[in-house]
């Protein structure tokens, strides 16, 4: 029961031959990622060049260009000129947008540019869709300046390539996605394209390098993807990505468009993400393959699906009998590989039954016995937990030694070492594990046990999240194939290798990449995440293992050294990763700092979120007693320290009306200010914003804020001559607001010195605001 798994002489050289060969396909499989090359201004007329949206983007984002400042009045204007002299129909849609989340109502004053380039024979409506504004902490080279400037440019190859394309195309630059994608959801609600629906492209960014990632789709997404697949120059992305990220709260202006009708693809690229929304999100850092491969892909998609009938397409997305599943898709070393959503649960079921192939067949050659294989299957479940717990307990230990991780929210400068780190500690549990048991249950009961879990969540996956099936079903129906077919092959030894090696290889292409893209997106501190893939690949691996395992029937002395030795090298990882990734000017640290001050008693505070303080920020703040901060104005932990009065005049509130537990108020921000916030001391359930000249909005509002008062009410970019709100209160008896208006930068405190260059804002939304308040009873 437990004999070796697969007789092979020479077996070191066998193993080394197997580590070899993953090792190359996680290379290549990496490589087949990359990104495009800039082409210069000298290109064909005809085709995207980085270099010439690069001059558009110098125009408007060398500074932040949040909701209803000057710099986004600036970027709307230099961005609508340049459309209506390419020829296109332009308007600017102004609005009251809305959002609502847990206890709070959010409203903006956008100004949406919608552009039309009318078609010859129109069946649908190409939209492409990028954002104009950006965060108030950075000047959004890439979130999502790169974007819009790669619809300029995209607009100018169109003409240039002379015919006109069959269907209309909109190119949608919206407003305040930033504070909740406000245009969009302005667009889809209140705008006659919006309503009239079409095909949604959609463009975004969560660093500023990397490939131009196809990561979101809507529903019904077959014959969309299909098309994508067969018309970009360089597809990136996959059908997991588009599953997974259905089921995260994240949101981009995709997601209020396609809950409004819309079909659509959505893209970005998220490398190097520790620039996202802060200083350093610069056209300096923006990676120019990034975006040239962002146009190269807009420009081939807008072609094909201009020229194209969208009427089957508009069909296979309202799900009627002749469309409605989407498709699986992926790249394997290059080559892209599609096929029907109603083959992946025969798929996962085929997978999950070579397992049980493979069992039958190790338990006729009386390799394993089932009470073995049963406890092999439930201690598997011991590495995949305790790799993500290692790998979460680094994040821990390394906010504990450097606190200022903790404002990034794991998007580190330098992650290499960690997430290789990362990727030791999980081989540490994986093989630590394995080689344990391996001697009591046997070889055969470990690899078979093991393959039922990437076989078994497989099959779950197909139920829940088919598009990521493939990841789990793929790797463990060619890893219990090869381990049979290495089993019972009698002929030369290389053909049993190369069996038992064919699906950890076909693992190898998938799994790494996948935790690749985790650690991009969500950082180390989710790293339990990456922890987690990897170590199901490492489940996967044990077939290649087996290659060079020693004799199981042999005591092994030294079989501690493999994993120990994993373990060993992480904490050299992580030493080697703390010492590199220092912070300096070109990988600043964050801080948070604000100023606030109560407009009645003219007594003013800096405040700070930091968990400890840079030295900078030292200057400012000494001690947590927010006793002297304006009522309802903290939230969370903060750092405060005294700061001298301003001379600024502060938001004003008016009662207007009540009528039972509704408010109606007059609001204004104060001269100067860009927002205002409102505190609530209770609930609220229903609130509807007005501005003279563009419309109301109303949402409805469920939960509650955490770490303050119960309810906030924002309004972002608000009219100088203030706006209208009407709030539902539910219960009796007096409503205490605090009014908070704000002013972006700090530069009008007195006594206020900049940041060092080794030093950027954090990204929480109070940052480097002026805020004056005022608090009322009604």
């Amino acid at each position: 029961m437990t004999a070796k798994m697969f007789d092979i002489p020479r077996r070191g050289l066998a193993g080394l031959a197997a580590l070899v060969t993953l090792a190359a396909v996680i290379m290549l499989a990496a490589m087949a990622d990359s990104t495009m090359q800039p082409l210069p201004a000298s290109a064909p007329a005809g085709e995207f060049s980085a270099e010439r949206a690069l001059v558009h983007l110098r125009r408007f984002a060398d500074r932040p260009r949040p909701l209803g400042g000057p710099a986004s009045d600036r970027a709307r204007d230099y961005l609508t000129a340049q459309l209506r002299a390419a020829g296109l129909e332009v308007e600017v849609q102004r609005a009251v947008g809305a959002a609502p989340a847990a206890g709070l109502a959010s409203f903006g004053q956008v100004d949406n540019i919608v552009a039309r380039l009318p078609g010859t024979d129109p069946t649908g409506t190409v939209v492409l869709a990028a954002h104009y504004d950006s965060a108030s902490m950075g000047p959004g080279a890439s979130d999502d300046g790169a974007a819009v400037a790669a619809m300029v440019e995209t607009v100018r190859a169109l003409r240039a390539g002379g015919a006109a394309l069959r269907n209309d195309i909109v190119l949608l630059m919206t407003d305040g996605e930033e504070d909740g994608v406000l245009g969009a959801e302005a667009f889809a609600r209140l705008h006659p394209l919006g309503r009239a629906g079409g095909v949604l492209l959609n463009w975004e960014a969560r660093g500023v390098s990397g490939p131009s990632l196809m990561f979101e789709t809507s529903k019904n997404n077959a014959g969309l993807v299909q098309a994508f697949l067969d018309a970009v120059p360089a597809p990136r992305g996959d059908s997991s990505m588009a599953a997974i990220y259905r089921l995260l709260p994240n949101n981009t202006d995709f997601t209020p468009l396609t809950a409004a009708g819309f079909s659509g693809l959505n893209f970005a690229y998220i490398q190097r993400s520790s620039h996202y929304h802060t200083a350093a999100d610069s056209i300096a850092n923006l990676d120019r393959g990034s975006l040239q491969h962002h146009g190269a892909n807009m420009l081939a998609l807008t072609r094909s699906l201009g020229g194209a009938d969208l009427r089957p397409l508009a069909a296979q997305h309202a799900g009627t009998p002749d469309g409605g599943r989407d498709l699986t898709y992926f790249r394997a070393l290059g080559f892209v590989i599609a096929y029907p959503g109603g083959a992946v649960l025969p798929l996962a079921i085929l997978s999950l039954l070579a397992v049980a192939g493979l069992v039958a067949l190790c338990r006729v050659r009386r390799s394993l016995s089932l009470p073995r294989l049963a406890v092999a299957a439930v201690s598997a479940l011991v590495p995949l937990v305790v790799s993500a717990a290692l790998a979460q307990g680094l994040w821990m230990l390394l906010v504990g030694r450097r606190p200022a991780y903790d404002m990034m929210g794991g998007l580190l400068h330098r992650p290499l070492p960690f997430q290789a780190a990362v990727a030791c500690l999980t081989a540490a549990a994986v093989l630590g594990w394995y080689l344990s048991l391996r001697r009591r249950l046997g070889p055969a009961a470990m690899v078979a046990g093991a393959l039922l879990w990437p076989a078994g969540l497989g099959v779950v996956c197909a139920w829940f999240v088919p598009g990521a099936a493939y990841l789990l079903s793929l790797p463990a129906l060619v890893c219990a194939l090869g381990a049979a077919a290495a089993v019972l092959l009698r002929g030369p030894a290389w053909a049993r290798v190369v069996a038992a090696t064919a699906g950890p290889a076909v693992a190898a292409m998938l799994l790494p990449s996948l935790a690749r893209n985790v650690f991009d997106g969500m950082g180390l501190a989710l790293g339990g995440a990456s922890a987690l893939v990897l170590a199901l690949f490492g489940l996967t691996v044990l077939p290649a293992v087996e290659l060079f395992a020693a004799d199981p029937g042999v005591r092994a002395r030294r079989g501690a050294i493999v994993p120990g030795a994993a373990a060993v090298l992480a904490l050299v990882l992580t030493g080697t990763g703390l010492a590199a990734d220092r912070f300096d000017a070109d990988h600043p640290g964050r801080t948070h700092l604000a100023y606030v001050m109560d407009a009645a008693t003219r007594t003013a505070h800096w405040v700070s979120a930091d968990a400890d303080p840079a030295e900078w920020t030292r200057r400012y703040v000494s001690g947590h007693d927010t006793s002297g901060l304006p009522a309802g104005y903290a939230r969370g932990t903060l750092w405060t320290g005294p700061a001298p009065a301003i001379t600024a005049q502060g938001p004003r509130v008016s009662l207007l009306d009540r009528r039972g537990d509704t408010l109606t108020l007059y609001v204004s921000a104060g001269k100067g200010a860009r927002s205002v916030t409102l505190r609530l001391d209770r609930p609220i359930t229903e609130v509807t914003a007005s501005a003279t000249g563009f419309g109301s909005a109303a949402v409805v509002v469920t939960g509650r804020r955490t770490a303050t008062w119960p309810a906030e009410i924002r309004f972002r970019g608000i009219p100088p001559r203030g706006a209208r709100l009407t709030v539902r209160v539910p219960g009796t008896g007096p409503v205490q607001l605090t009014a908070i208006g704000e002013t972006d930068g700090l530069t009008t405190v007195p006594g206020f010195q900049p940041r060092p260059p080794a030093l950027v804002t954090a990204t929480r939304e109070d940052g480097d605001l002026t805020a004056v308040t005022r608090t009322y009873t009604f």
